[in-house]
């Protein structure tokens, strides 16, 4: 029986129902890795050892009838810069390539309080830094849909190992569309929470006032129910919000009567592909349809955005980053001749190309003679945008867009010229400047069969509100389609 097929929600009513066993569903899970990890490339370390003993552990207690999370038993993907205690966490760089940390971080300790069953950690750009997972140090992650294209990135080991069934659900990180992004091009559901809904205690930080861990599923159900796992407020997390938490899922609905769209023309610029901006245009419509009011808003703030984002990113990386310097933990280079030579060759040979290149573009940010020109003004469109989007929201309850101008390009067709690279980011980084939560789900497909992602974009703390309208949207269109090779 192919298990790994199935969605969260179904595996979790199945094993409560006592119609299958955790450990049939790991071992399903697994036997699928077994079959397409060579073609897909997903996992950078695989725990399938400690995965079936927790799947024992998890069936003896439903044997017992303890009561247990909705997620009991499901097999989880974890995005390589998350920490795992005793468990090999890489951020898919040779500087931390042998790095097994000595505890875990918060969302992995709720993922273990809800008795999910971790499969192992998942490949991404090398410390969240790229667009394509192509900057990872291991590998090179290929997309389910098509082997010769993009995952998208950095969380494109999150999305492509639950399209591609190798996980059941995952959890990735999104700094300027690292969850949304890869979501759209492999035809997943991807979910960035408001910052601070989430604990970032654990996660390795590439900038620390834009990170946030959010999770990655097939439905919206099934993102709903790890939402809620992982959402509340954190003692080891100073950013962390105090907000209420509620049952994303037991408040789910598919009603979308009486929501108010708003579309932003700055999203649908020249730049955005046709297929991309007609699905989009097509999936309100249906939204429309069946009940919801649309308005015509604008952002004009956008157009900044992207610099603003690539100018406080790299600020903030690197200064993240300094603490890698050999003398600690992580690599360190064989030969050198004094202090000085060991940090200057461990960063070297320990850094990938585009990580150097965000460390050099933050330090001349932030240097002397360059911060106000820069930096200083990155913060002022960063509360221009925040303003806006306030604004935005007493008029309407979400805001849509494409979530990325195109669908999945060829592997190396970008990797030399960042400033395309970076591009592919327009759609997502404003969110993450503004704190905001947003979500891709799948609305069509281009004309090579490729996934195109519609971006939901609502208020603070208003994750609600987005899983609901994208709720209404999958079952009023039937569900959305998997590759599953």
């Amino acid at each position: 029986m192919e298990l790994y097929k199935n969605s969260a929600f179904e595996l979790s009513q199945m094993i409560k129902d006592k119609q299958i066993s955790s450990v049939e569903v790991t071992k399903s899970v697994f036997d699928r890795i077994d079959s397409v990890e060579e073609k897909v490339d997903a996992y950078v370390t695989l725990d399938k050892e400690n995965a079936l003993k927790k799947a024992e552990e998890v069936d003896k207690k439903i044997a017992n009838g303890d009561r247990l999370s909705p997620l009991a038993g499901i097999p989880i993907g974890i995005k390589d810069n998350i920490s795992t205690k005793g468990l090999r966490t890489t951020c898919s760089s040779k500087m931390l390539e042998n790095y097994i940390p000595p505890f875990n971080a918060t969302v992995i300790e709720k993922i273990n309080n809800a008795d999910m069953v971790i499969t192992g950690k998942l490949n991404m750009d090398e410390f969240a830094m790229g667009s394509s997972t192509e900057t990872s140090y291991f590998k090179k992650t290929k997309n389910p849909f098509d082997f010769e294209r993009i995952p998208g990135g950095s969380s494109g080991g999150s999305a492509a190992s639950v399209a591609a069934g190798e996980a059941v659900v995952s959890l990735g990180s999104d700094t300027g569309g690292s969850i949304r992004q890869p979501a759209a091009y492999c035809g997943v559901v991807g979910l960035k929470p408001t910052y601070g809904r989430v604990s970032r205690f654990g996660l390795v930080a590439f900038a620390s006032s834009l990170d946030q861990i959010g999770p990655v599923g097939r439905t919206v159900k099934d993102v709903a129910m790890l939402q809620s796992v992982i959402s509340g407020h954190d003692k080891y997390d100073a950013t962390s919000s105090s907000t209420d938490v509620s049952d994303y899922l037991e408040n789910l609905k598919s009603d979308v009567k009486g929501l108010r769209i708003g579309i932003s023309k700055e999203y649908f610029s020249d730049g955005i592909d046709s297929n991309v901006k007609d699905a989009v245009y097509n999936a309100v419509k249906i939204l429309e349809q069946n009940g919801a009011s649309v308005k015509e808003i604008s952002l004009p703030s956008t157009n900044y955005a992207l610099s603003a984002y690539y100018i406080i990113s790299s600020a903030e990386a690197s200064s993240n980053l300094a603490r890698y310097d050999g003398v600690k933990y992580g690599y360190r280079a064989k030969e050198f001749d004094s202090l000085i030579d060991m940090y200057e060759k461990t960063r070297s040979e320990g850094f990938g190309d585009e990580v150097k290149r965000r460390i050099l573009l933050g330090t001349f940010v932030l240097s002397s003679g360059f911060f106000d020109a820069y930096y200083k003004k990155a913060k002022l469109v960063q509360r221009r945008v925040s303003a806006e989007f306030n604004e935005v929201f007493k008029d309407v309850d979400v805001v849509c867009t494409p979530t990325v101008p195109s669908t999945a390009f060829k592997i190396g067709e970008n990797i030399n010229n960042p400033l395309k690279m970076y591009a592919t980011d327009i759609c997502t980084v404003t969110i993450n400047i503004a704190g905001l939560p947003a979500m891709s789900i799948p609305c069509g497909y281009d004309d090579k069969g490729l996934p195109i992602g519609l971006q939901l974009v609502g208020n603070k703390f208003c994750e609600q509100t987005l899983l609901n309208t994208a709720n209404a949207y999958e079952n009023i269109i039937g569900g959305f389609k998997s590759p599953l090779l």
